[in-house]
């Protein structure tokens, strides 16, 4: 019983706590995004991405660090203590949002590479760059994408090599190497775990800014900004015939306004992108500041591990 107390009480806690915080940042991430407009676009993808990951950040730690700890420290095991039904129901949800999120996860793998093998069922290497394969494949679309998680390739079909230009080509394969660096078809896989209602407009502003850095790390002049702005639209000319393959980074796969907003930004490129971010102070003030939260936590862990247990302990009556 006392096992079956600390599984419903901490499925609980990480469901309110989630639920809580999803609520909170799918209301509020406009005005995030909006602050953040002034730093350059791959920081603001970084911190769109952080914003969506940290309800499910949030509510594990509140869970591994206070819920369980004073649960098992502080509860008495040879109470015989019923479970109430707001435990039993909240445990209840909490294991069906991880079961969805597992579900909804080994299905986009499982398309993925169910259309990744019939995409490279012809498949030739064409050139390497570093680790990362460049594949032609024989069908139309995907023109140019970035497959794969673990074993990342690049697959361009002939379509593309005939319609774009040496230069144009190797701007475009250089926006795909980006996605790879940054590793964005995992992160696409992070985000089909935490699925949640209200977060698509969020998840679209990060597939945003996600193709927009890619953009700004594949051109290094103006005149490669304007090989890669024709290759957008060159490329774009194709007509898909299938809808876009979730974990995969293709080229030309954004909406119309999206893909009018890559190329009006690619045409006014300027020095000032390519200029590194400076992060310095940033990165001694967020030191700071976490070894301010660690030392507090420390001296404050005692107390609040009691004021966790007295909130869980009116959860569970």
């Amino acid at each position: 019983m006392f096992a079956a107390r600390l599984v419903a009480v901490s499925f609980s806690v990480f469901v309110l706590v989630y639920g809580g915080l999803s609520l909170a940042v799918s209301c509020g991430w406009r005005r995030f995004w909006l602050y953040n407009g002034k730093y350059p676009v791959r920081r603001s993808a970084d911190l769109l991405f952080g914003l969506r990951l940290f309800p499910l950040l949030a509510a594990v730690a509140v869970t591994l660090a206070f819920t369980v700890p004073s649960f098992v420290l502080l509860e008495p095991r040879s109470i015989e203590e019923s479970i109430g039904i707001a435990p039993l129901l909240l445990g209840l949800c909490g294991l069906m949002l991880a079961g969805f999120g597992v579900w909804n996860a080994a299905r986009a793998l499982k398309t993925a590479s169910r259309a990744i093998r019939s995409w490279m069922s012809e498949a030739k290497l064409v050139e390497s760059r570093g680790k990362v394969p460049v594949l032609r494949i024989s069908r139309v679309v995907p023109a140019l994408t970035a497959a794969g998680i673990l074993t990342p390739r690049i697959l361009m079909s002939g379509a593309a090599e005939f319609l774009l230009t040496e230069k144009e080509l190797q701007t475009a394969v250089r926006h795909e190497l980006a996605h790879v660096r940054r590793r964005d078809n995992l992160k696409k896989l992070l985000l089909q775990l935490v699925e949640f209602p209200g977060m698509a407009a969020l998840e679209a502003a990060w597939l945003e800014a996600t193709e927009l850095a890619a953009d700004d790390a594949a051109v290094f002049n103006a005149g490669e900004a304007l090989d890669l702005a024709a290759a957008l639209i060159k490329l774009s000319r194709l007509a898909p015939s299938e809808l876009q393959v979730d974990l995969t980074a293709a080229l030309v796969h954004s909406p119309a306004a999206v893909m009018n907003v890559r190329v009006e930004r690619l045409l006014a490129w300027s020095e000032e992108r390519r200029v590194p971010i400076r992060r310095g102070y940033s990165l001694w003030c967020a030191a700071g500041a976490a070894l301010a939260l660690v030392a507090a936590f420390a001296v404050t862990y005692g107390a609040l591990l009691v004021r966790v247990h007295s909130a869980t302990e009116w959860l569970v009556r």
